[in-house]
């Protein structure tokens, strides 16, 4: 499938979000670093997934004058990250919006089935009202970003919009089919997944490289 040319799929290009993301892949990248970078990435990617957010014209003073000036407009943004590599990705987007509430949805991967077990749900109120981004650093196989957008929707939620580092590209068309209407930021698409479900070339295990776990 070619994702260049799919609607709502974004596949970043900028040389910036790339060398960040080859660092993150090094294994001798450290916990510090990689964390960084995370935060960073997320930062760049949201700088562009956020360039639609509706805004509104607000009266202020400036030093000179009183002027009209455009402000982000509504309930704002939604942060969901799907737990817990997801909450890596939070500050980056949280330092462009710093108002935006956060939400979480917690999953964890069964290792025989590589489907995803859903175990929490937490998400700020009105959901309907917001602008919703959820965060993982890695589409895989997609499950895990499916069902996320799956509780959001039945919890009322309606403008999606996914953000990730790097994807398989069996999971992005499997996310893609499941939520025509999300739209969706890569920073990377990779090669495949191998038969662990894992992503190749990949960077390993996010999760665990962000907070220092095995």
């Amino acid at each position: 499938m070619n994702f260049e040319n799919e609607e709502n799929v974004v596949v970043f290009k900028h040389p910036l979000i790339q060398h960040k993301i080859s660092l993150l892949r090094d294994k001798a990248t450290g916990t510090n670093e990689f964390r960084k970078l995370v935060e960073e990435i997320a930062m760049l990617e949201g700088y562009e997934a956020l360039s639609d957010l509706p805004v509104e014209l607000v009266e202020i003073d400036t030093p000179i004058e009183t002027c009209m000036t455009p402000m982000i407009a509504g309930r704002k943004l939604a942060i969901v990250p799907i737990l817990r590599a997801g909450l890596g990705m939070v500050p980056g987007v949280l330092s462009l919006v710093p108002s935006a509430k956060v939400g979480h949805i917690g999953m964890y991967r069964d290792e025989e089935t590589h489907e995803p077990v859903p175990y929490y749900c937490k998400l700020p109120h009105p959901i309907e009202e917001r602008t919703i981004v959820v965060t993982d650093p890695m589409l895989a196989t997609g499950g895990s970003a499916i069902d996320a957008i799956d509780q959001i929707k039945k919890s009322g939620g309606k403008t999606i919009k996914f953000m990730c580092i790097i994807a398989a590209p069996e999971g992005l068309e499997r996310l893609h089919k499941a939520h025509p209407d999300v739209q969706i930021y890569v920073g990377a698409l990779d090669r495949e997944l191998n038969k662990d479900a894992y992503i190749c070339p990949g960077l390993g295990d996010a999760g665990d490289r962000i907070f220092g776990t095995k």
